[in-house]
């Protein structure tokens, strides 16, 4: 299979030699040479609007769209704009799918795992229990064949997709009193959603779908015993920690989060060349920049948290393995009877296996050494 570039559009054998240029350029040097005169006078201005999954409240994440918004202006001298519109001022945040199928709108920011009830296999694009990190996933999706497998499985959706963002590990939820062992778990009632809901229940717990505006006030009345969200600049701003005072790494079920930006195949295929290369390169730009983002805010949050008097607690290393175990029974029953998930999943595998090998001997262990030996 061959490998994709960053931000290469891999739906067409054919490519403009402006393009190929792009290419090597890379992603910043894409953002540079497209400018002038690639988009000349005769270039026609193109509109689009995109639908967001996100509220605007989830600043960083949903400021995904409008970095590609912004910088895919700037790289077309204006010809190409795209307007960003929150989740429910188009459509509602989980009906962007439909809508790109239909022809509603021409483009989305979104989570693939949202719509695991159509398809298991829309859960790789963004994370899988147990699955990789940040690093990891770029790799997969880059240069390990992902971004062609999800392209594959996405085309009986009409939907052309490109990374668009991560929030790297999240972190494991807040609870109103410690989970200590698998029989804390039992009954608990924890919103969660996705594969990572169906793998709690397999642990005893019981997963509740609530929408993030509604998960303080489920903790504070009682309705859930725990919640998960995505990590301590988010967290905080939901004002978990005041009704909620233990909070759990590592988010297992969300080793990391990627976001893709989905366009309706037709109209991907409409757009020239030039402006295909320009969107992939937006999106690539706007696929890196949140992590970046994330990385500055959380340690920050992390420390106010704690101020503020919120136990950190690791899960159980009981709770882990039962949880890895149960992810990948749950992997391989779904292999079984779901072939589009299986043609993703096991190339996804045999690339999970060998990566960590790699990770383990150098990254893991330069981490670990400086995580365990601080300066003084």
């Amino acid at each position: 299979m061959t490998k994709p570039l960053i931000g290469q559009d891999t739906s067409s054998n054919t490519a403009a030699p402006a393009r190929r240029k792009l290419l090597k350029l890379g992603v910043l040097g894409a953002a540079a040479a497209v400018a002038s005169p690639a988009f000349s006078q005769v270039s026609p201005n193109i509109r689009w609007r995109l639908a967001s999954s996100f509220p605007k409240s989830l600043d960083t994440i949903y400021g995904g769209a409008e970095v590609l918004a912004k910088r895919l202006s700037e790289i077309t001298g204006g010809k190409f704009q795209i307007s960003v519109h929150a989740a429910g001022e188009l459509m509602p945040a989980f009906g962007v799918v439909d809508a790109l199928q239909t022809g509603s709108i021409e483009c989305a920011h979104t989570a693939s795992y949202y719509f695991v009830g159509k398809n298991r296999a829309f859960g790789f694009e963004t994370t899988l229990p147990f699955g990789l990190n940040q690093r990891q996933q770029n790799a997969w999706v880059y240069y390990g064949g992902g971004l062609q497998l999800v392209r594959e499985f996405l085309r009986d959706y009409n939907i052309v997709n490109f990374p668009g963002g991560n929030t790297g590990v999240q972190m494991g939820g807040w609870f109103k009193k410690e989970i200590k062992t698998l029989a804390d778990l039992k009954g608990m009632k924890m919103r969660i959603p996705g594969i990572g809901g169906e793998i709690m229940s397999r642990l005893g717990a019981v997963p509740q779908q609530i929408p993030g505006g509604e998960i303080y006030q489920a903790l504070e009345k009682g309705t859930i015993d725990g919640a998960e969200w995505v990590g301590p600049y988010d967290d905080e701003k939901l004002g978990l920690y005041k009704v909620a005072s233990h909070y759990y790494y590592p988010g297992w079920w969300e080793s990391n989060s990627m976001y893709s930006f989905y366009v309706n195949a037709k109209a991907w295929e409409s757009l020239p060349k030039e402006y295909q290369a320009a969107f992939a390169a937006a999106a690539a730009e706007a696929n890196i920049d949140m992590m970046a983002e994330y990385d500055f805010k959380n340690p920050t949050a992390l420390r106010r948290l704690v101020g503020n008097g919120v136990k950190l607690h690791a899960y159980s290393q009981e709770i882990m393995k039962a949880a890895q175990t149960a992810s990948f029974e749950f992997y391989a029953e779904e292999a079984e009877k779901n072939p589009a998930f299986r043609k993703i999943y096991e190339p996804w595998l045999k690339f999970r296996s060998d990566i960590l090998v790699w990770h383990r001997f150098a990254e893991n262990t330069y981490s670990n050494f400086v995580f365990n030996n601080p300066i003084k």
